[in-house]
């Protein structure tokens, strides 16, 4: 079936698009969030700037791109990474979020520890929180613990909590390098083996009156 011209529009804008979250990662990586420039980032793929803004409001719609292109990655990664055991299988989502942001850690630091105070144009926060198939993988697993009776409660508590763990853990080792936590991927496993030993010791509640919503 041939491809009328609106479709082919479509492509090529997606196809931008892409080029433009690629080479704002390589900014980042490069240089941090001050490197990250729509300037630089228009010079880098070789059109002016004011193209770059049909794409992106502000160098904060940038960021956003990259938090969901950087959790499509996490998630696949995660997916590679799925032993039987339950538990193992939750450890495994931690060990690969430490993984990716320890590995990338300019790019953890822009894109996870940047303040975002709005959300993108037409778009919500919730939205965005139940379209990220890193948190759908970690949900899932933490499921699977609570059907095979190996945590109890409610599983987007478990999830959120263990989120707040791992993200502190790999904040703190990416900002305090010199600290002695001794090797940072044992610190990360105790961190994990103590989380999941504390929330496997009650039945863990419910953020909020609210259910939340499926991701």
């Amino acid at each position: 079936m041939p491809q009328t011209a609106q479709t082919r529009r479509e492509q090529q804008k997606a196809t931008l698009r892409s080029e433009l979250v690629a080479a704002a990662h390589k900014l980042v990586q490069q240089e941090g969030y001050e490197g990250l420039t729509i300037r630089k980032l228009a010079k880098m793929v070789g059109y002016a700037p004011m193209s770059v803004y049909s794409y992106f409001a502000d160098k904060q719609d940038i960021l956003f791109a990259l938090a969901e292109d950087a959790f499509q990655t996490l998630a696949k990664r995660i997916e590679q990474n799925a032993p039987d055991d339950p538990m193992d299988a939750l450890r495994a989502v931690m060990t690969e979020y430490a993984a990716f942001g320890l590995g990338n850690p300019n790019e953890y630091r822009t894109v996870f520890m940047t303040e975002k105070v709005k959300p993108p144009a037409g778009r919500t926060f919730e939205e965005m929180e139940n379209n990220n198939p890193a948190m759908a993988v970690l949900i899932s697993r933490v499921e699977a613990c609570v059907a095979a009776g190996r945590l109890k409660g409610d599983p987007h508590a478990i999830a959120t909590m263990l989120w707040a763990v791992g993200h502190g853990t790999i904040s703190l080792l990416v900002t305090h390098p010199f600290y002695p936590f001794g090797d940072h991927q044992a610190f990360v496993k105790r961190m994990c083996d103590f989380s999941l030993a504390a929330l496997s010791s009650d039945e863990v509640k419910a953020l909020s009156d609210q259910p939340a919503k499926p991701c």
